[in-house]
């Protein structure tokens, strides 16, 4: 261990983390990892970090290990080694918020909701539960894991995946007053993360919104602003319209999708001051993108702009501005470069595709502009198994069904 990190790592061996639990049971290994991030090794540093994301983080489950481990993370995020922060940042995020919860919550976390829910699901309300199980059990195996569950829920814990889940949220909600510092951070990349996180925490806007709106009207970093911009629309109230509306005007598409973005978050609320004028021409700013492709993105649904702007549009008042709404609609529908969950392709794939192609198939340059984007786009996608994923439909509706019989049909080998 370099000896000028010990310091960011006080009281982690006082931590009873062998009675702390993460996805493989026992957090015994937890500190280790916190430790190598704090290390000279680059590669076992890689190791410690998919090791806490697999962990503590498992597929978007949190546990009672998680919230223990955020003030220590907090502390590398803003003091430690330089190759550790940025990771330790993105680790934090997805803490209080995971991706897949990312996706439902384009326009904004309703925390409130969401504590409301976890509140009918704490400890207190499983233990009447397990007890009542546990006294009428009469197996010994059942009654051992029984007793085990009941002594586990008298610990202060509960098997609902929105309490847990909001343990980790508040943990990372108590150390934003020591992660605002990195918002002036010399390293654009924990700029941005810490905009990027501070979205997810409306209850902390009295502090942060001010903050956002400076970074995005300062910062020289169209992506870090862009984050800063959308961040503030997500959390703000209704009157934050007033220093985003100018952002429509910028230069830079980015900014004005975050713009967009915002303000159309924002004409959701009740007593907002976004005229009809105003919400029109976020939406115009939003069909435009979508027929866009982008070269940079946010960390904002992993960077999957257009189905971002997809899920904006669908949130937008009922009849507001139909025509424009479908168009932008079906400009986003066969974008899928960046579909990280498969289901924007598959959804993609029936709209675009809901009959049989005739035998033999058309030549590629015979579909539409909106088949040939699609087709051209799973080509070449990242992720292989997004087609192994779709390929039963695709082979259902005469269509190759790996990548390398795709390329060849599109007679492209581009990469995503």
């Amino acid at each position: 261990m370099i000896n000028e990190y010990e310091k960011l790592l006080a009281g982690l061996d006082d931590v009873d983390w062998a009675n702390l639990s993460h996805a493989y049971e026992s957090a015994h290994d937890v500190p280790g990892h916190i430790r190598t991030l704090c290390g000279d090794d680059d590669e076992a540093r890689k190791q410690a970090f998919s090791s806490l994301f697999n962990s503590i983080f498992h597929q978007g489950s949190r546990y009672s290990a998680s919230p223990v481990a955020v003030p220590f993370l907090a502390r590398i995020a803003v003091a430690g080694p330089a190759a550790a922060r940025a990771d330790t940042m993105w680790l934090l995020t997805r803490l209080a918020v995971d991706w897949h919860d990312e996706y439902d919550v384009t326009t904004g976390i309703n925390v409130a909701g969401w504590r409301a829910a976890a509140a009918e699901a704490g400890p207190e309300e499983f233990l009447p539960w397990y007890e009542e199980q546990l006294a009428g059990a009469t197996e010994t195996h059942e009654r051992a894991q029984l007793q085990e569950l009941r002594d586990w829920v008298v610990a202060g814990n509960s098997p609902d995946s929105r309490w847990s889940a909001l343990q980790s949220y508040d943990a990372v909600l108590a150390e934003l007053p020591g992660l605002l510092v990195l918002l002036d951070d010399d390293d654009r990349c924990l700029r941005t993360r810490i905009a990027y996180l501070l979205a997810w925490f409306p209850e902390f806007s009295t502090t942060s919104l001010p903050r956002l709106l400076a970074l995005a009207a300062h910062e020289k970093d169209p992506v870090t602003a862009a984050t800063a911009l959308l961040a503030a629309g997500l959390v703000g109230p209704s009157a934050t319209a007033e220093g985003i509306t100018p952002h429509l005007d910028a230069a830079d598409p980015l900014m004005r999708w975050a713009a967009a973005t915002a303000l159309i978050r924002l004409a959701n609320l009740d007593g907002t001051p976004v005229s009809p004028a105003l919400l029109g021409r976020a939406v115009a700013e939003l069909s435009a993108a979508a027929r866009s492709s982008f070269d940079r993105v946010t960390d904002y649904c992993e960077g999957d702009r257009h189905g971002h702007i997809e899920r904006t549009l669908r949130a937008l008042p009922p009849g507001s501005h139909p025509d424009s709404v479908r168009e932008a609609l079906e400009a986003c529908l066969p974008r899928i470069v960046r579909d990280s969950s498969g289901s924007r392709t598959r959804r993609a794939i029936q709209e675009l595709f809901p009959a049989p192609l005739p035998h033999p198939a058309p030549g590629f340059a015979e579909l539409t502009a909106a088949q040939q984007q699609l087709l051209g786009d799973l080509a070449g996608h990242r992720h292989a198994w997004l087609i192994r994923s779709s390929a039963d439909r695709l082979r259902d509706i005469g269509l190759p069904d790996t990548q390398e019989a795709l390329r060849s049909y599109v007679g492209t080998h581009r990469t995503a």
